[in-house]
């Protein structure tokens, strides 16, 4: 009779010890994810502000040395290649992102299944 208790309690123990792995292991790919999109969102302020800034300035330079056509001929230029700058970026950041987190979820998945499997196996004998 105590033993049963006793196994009952340590399944409990172990069940209770899961979870809060499992918690914690959420808790990591949350806190990634959230980095990768403070990471893509501070990449996205600071290309589109010095963009505004690039931009504004070539085109006073252009303006007062060559006219008002090369401006716009920079303008569109440097909004293009930034643009493919960006997206470029940004696919990177999130293909690397992407590869730790599922990376990081493979592993929570084996090390619970296994776990899981070794309380049901507790459980069962």
């Amino acid at each position: 009779m105590i033993q049963e208790v006793a196994m009952k309690e340590n399944a409990v123990i172990t069940i209770i010890s899961i979870t809060i792995i499992v918690l914690n292991m959420m808790m990591i790919i949350v806190l990634d994810i959230k980095n990768a999109i403070m990471m893509a969102t501070m990449a996205e302020v600071t290309t589109v502000t010095m963009a505004e800034i690039m931009v504004a300035t070539m085109a006073e330079i252009m303006v007062a040395t060559m006219g008002a056509t090369m401006a716009e001929v920079t303008a569109v230029v440097m909004a293009a290649t930034m643009a493919e700058v960006t997206a470029v970026t940004t696919a990177v950041t999130m293909a690397e992102v992407t590869v730790v987190v599922m990376a990081v979820i493979t592993v929570v998945v084996k090390d619970v299944a296994a776990v899981g499997a070794g309380c049901f196996n507790l459980i069962n004998n």
